[in-house]
């Protein structure tokens, strides 16, 4: 009788199903940055933002619509564009001048617009004609385009509506298609947005920042943005009268570790350009510090610790490292979550690590470190209460 209960007894301890490791949850350090401090003028209005980052980096001054002048070109080509849209380094149809695009000539000189040659039975490509436009900032270049792609201005103003309504610029408003119009209206978000859809289309990104351009019966042309090649800066559009003042809607590109960060911003109703220039200057140098590559986690961090009531011990550990390039002040959280196991070999996963940055989630495996074994019939005998309780 005392040998088969010395049976049953070791066939229960041996079969039994070890304790659970007890597992504890390390707590991350605080990872979020200081806040950046940007170097705004003391005139005028502004915002900045970047491509990835949905929300503004910063702004100052009044946010309402306030006149744009010849940034109102930038809608005129993304419309025109998508009513007759270029791929690549694509060319486009041939565009032959009339007489109707000399008068539009000879009106825009008599309202002291910005203007670049034209003559009848001229042609030029659609893109080179936006390079009329957009580089010397010609408003007859811009007039003849919408009139090429609409048949009217009037019939452009409407399809300028409806694609602005499309994209969700409600504080945006075009009067017409060059800015030398105080109705044509926006505000620094707005103008943001519109940088960014720029930059989204290849045929113009790579318009805006071109220097010059040879073009046949117009001769060599020169972009009037000249902080272009300057401080990163790659683009995009200048702009200047009477009601707005000087403006600049800009990108500029820098490192931040191995990612190439884009900034879009604008500034309006500055007092010249070059005191405007400097200031996007100033802007551009305090925002940099503000990006910064923040190492999340080394390969082999531990974020929880098992240990058996037997005495083996082992680590959940990163199974790489990660890094993210964060904005000022972004918030950074950790919530490291760890499964419950009882045996397990190194290298098998066990949960993982969720960063938090700003709207965006990296999650990193945990694996242990080193191999939890069963405890082996020596230990299940000399333990069968713990046995039972597991």
């Amino acid at each position: 009788m005392i040998l088969l209960s010395g049976v049953g007894y070791l066939g229960a301890t041996g079969l039994a199903p070890a304790p659970a490791a007890a597992v504890a949850l390390s707590q991350p350090a605080d990872l979020t940055q200081p806040a950046a401090e940007l170097d705004w003028p003391g005139v005028g209005a502004g915002a900045i933002g970047a491509v990835g980052y949905p929300e503004l980096l910063g702004s100052t001054g009044d946010q309402g619509s306030v006149p744009i002048a010849s940034i109102t070109k930038m809608v005129t080509s993304l419309v025109i564009l998508e009513e007759k849209p270029l791929t690549g380094t694509q060319a486009g149809p041939d565009i032959t001048f009339t007489d109707k695009d000399v008068d539009i000539y000879y009106d825009v000189i008599a309202e002291n617009g910005s203007v670049a040659p034209v003559s009848s039975g001229m042609e030029l490509s659609q893109r080179q004609a936006f390079e009329a436009m957009l580089l010397p900032s010609a408003n007859n270049y811009s007039i003849s385009l919408a009139v090429w792609a609409f048949g009217s201005v009037d019939a452009y103003l409407a399809a300028a509506d409806t694609w602005l309504a499309k994209h969700g610029l409600t504080d945006t408003v075009v009067a017409d298609t060059s800015g030398l119009s105080p109705g044509s209206k926006s505000s620094p978000a707005d103008l943001v947005k519109i940088g960014k859809l720029v930059l989204e289309n290849p045929v113009l990104a790579s318009i805006v920042s071109m220097q010059t351009a040879d073009l046949p019966g117009i001769g060599t042309v020169s972009n009037t943005n000249k902080l272009l090649g300057k401080h990163g800066v790659t683009g995009l559009k200048t702009g200047t009268t009477d009601e707005a003042g000087a403006c600049l809607l800009f990108s500029a590109e820098f490192k931040v570790g191995g990612k190439t960060v884009t900034l879009v911003g604008v500034l309006l109703g500055g007092e010249t350009h070059t005191a405007l220039n400097e200031s996007i200057v100033e802007l551009l140098d305090s925002v940099e510090p503000g990006f910064r590559e923040v190492k999340l986690t080394d390969k082999g961090a531990a974020y929880a610790d098992y240990g058996t009531q037997w005495g083996q011990k082992s680590r959940a550990v990163t199974d790489r490292e990660a890094s993210a390039v964060v904005w000022s002040d972004t918030p950074i959280t950790v919530v490291p979550t760890a499964d419950t196991l009882t045996v397990g070999e190194a290298g098998d996963p066990v949960g993982t690590v969720d960063f938090a940055v700003g709207g965006a989630t990296v999650s990193i495996p945990l694996v242990l470190d080193a191999t939890i074994s069963d405890p082996g019939t020596g230990w299940r005998f000399t333990h069968p209460g713990e046995l039972a309780a597991g």
